[in-house]
């Protein structure tokens, strides 16, 4: 499927209407290190490259959230029954923020495509069963653990066992998924069995049962396992030159291992969370497509700044602030044609989709489930019948809007 949004693309904004508004099954790897639900609040330092990035991490549940949780109710039972084993309402309103967006990261994800979801143990257990219900199961491939340990006695001060690792959650969107194994470096001690050298200066080793000789240079290497030791945090490697003083910045190298294992050159890769913009960073190092969305306008001068000090140059970098629309549609009707509602009143049985009260045909107006300003569009799937008077109270704002005013009364 064509993308409907050109590649270096880093839009500001909430990224779950900007995703709406992207074509089905036109991105190749998306990589999310979201808000991980950890009471804190965040913020770059003065005087560093990424002052004046901040973001909240703390969730209490509204009712904007339990109108989101009715709608994922109707269409999604299994998400529900997930959502609603959460301990606390902070945990179950962060669980139905990332559900309503992994929702539609997996609709915009090709069927050859990955994802990976960076999080750590405040929320991993849940979020692993809100994936399991989005991407199902059986596409569940690897629990990274990328250590985040130091020699040092990173937190020593912390009474009880020390937190070490983050957790890396690695799912496909089917079984016939791209992946490139990688191979790291062979340990000295391999090496040394390599004894001899050939009139080219090749090593090779030809000690075996079967004396044939084998090259150093024509082995691969170690493949990767899913636990990543090799990678420094910034924990570990304070002084970096690549330190941007974003509070949750991810080091290049860990986003150099994801992009080349899950894509090839000119795949398109998005980040939905990209704060300091590592992800783009590092795709467009690899020479992939990329997109990126942050809440933070700073994201947007990040990319720019970041890239043109990584490649000594200015790239047609595309900032935005809109919400693309979708190209992937066909030619729909448009959305108060005759038919539609037609459609609509025999599934509605001729109830209001919002205060659920029986009405004949003409008392019966056309409306958008998701708003047309926030990525709702034309399709059948998106439209409803509401009565003037709940149509008035929702307006051009999205349903879980409508549905939380009558909790109110």
């Amino acid at each position: 499927m064509n993308a409907n949004v050109n590649p270096k693309t880093i839009f500001t904004g909430d990224n779950l209407p900007i995703m709406r508004g992207m074509n089905s099954e036109s991105v190749d790897l998306i990589y999310l290190d979201p808000p991980f639900n950890s009471n804190a609040n965040y913020a770059a330092p003065i005087g560093s490259e990424a002052a004046g990035a901040e973001f909240k991490d703390t969730w209490t549940l509204n009712d904007v959230d339990a109108a989101w949780l009715d709608l994922i109710e109707a269409k999604h039972p299994a998400l529900n029954r997930v959502i609603h084993a959460a301990m606390t309402n902070s945990d179950k309103s962060y669980l139905i923020y990332m559900a309503i967006r992994l929702l539609e990261m997996h609709r915009i994800l090709k069927p050859t495509g990955s994802l990976y979801l960076h999080c750590d143990p405040t929320m991993s257990h849940y979020l692993k069963l809100i994936m399991d219900s989005v991407f199902g199961k059986s596409n569940f491939r690897r629990e990274i653990i990328w250590n985040l340990e130091t020699a040092s006695g990173f937190k020593s001060q912390v009474k009880g066992f020390i937190r070490g690792h983050d957790t890396i959650l690695y799912y496909t969107k089917g079984r016939d998924f791209l992946f490139n194994k990688i191979f790291q470096p062979h340990k000295p001690e391999y090496i040394k069995r390599f004894r001899k050298t050939d009139k080219d200066g090749r090593r090779y080793r030809d000690d075996r049962p079967n004396k044939r000789r084998q090259y150093l240079d024509e082995t691969q290497g170690v493949a990767f396992t899913d636990v990543w030791t090799d990678i420094m945090s910034f924990q570990q490697h304070s002084t970096s030159k690549e330190r941007t003083g974003y509070p949750t910045q991810k080091p290049l190298a860990l986003l150099d291992r994801i992009i080349k294992a899950s894509s090839n050159e000119a795949d398109i890769v998005l980040d939905p969370f990209c704060g300091c913009a590592t992800t783009l960073v590092a795709a467009d190092r690899l020479q992939r497509d990329w997109i990126g969305i942050d809440i933070s306008a700073k994201a947007a001068e990040l990319v720019v700044e970041r890239i043109r000090g990584d490649q000594g140059m200015f790239e047609d970098i595309v900032p935005r602030v809109d919400i693309p629309k979708r190209t992937d549609l066909g030619n729909i009707p448009r959305y108060n044609a005759p038919e539609n509602k037609t459609q609509l009143y025999g599934e509605q049985a001729g109830n209001c989709n919002g205060c659920g009260e029986h009405f004949q045909t003409q008392h019966l107006e056309i409306d958008h489930i998701i708003a047309e300003s926030v990525g709702g569009t034309d399709h059948i799937e998106n439209l409803q019948l509401l009565c003037s008077h709940c149509n008035r109270i929702k307006g051009n704002r999205g349903q879980e809007y409508l549905i939380s005013r009558l909790n109110e009364r």
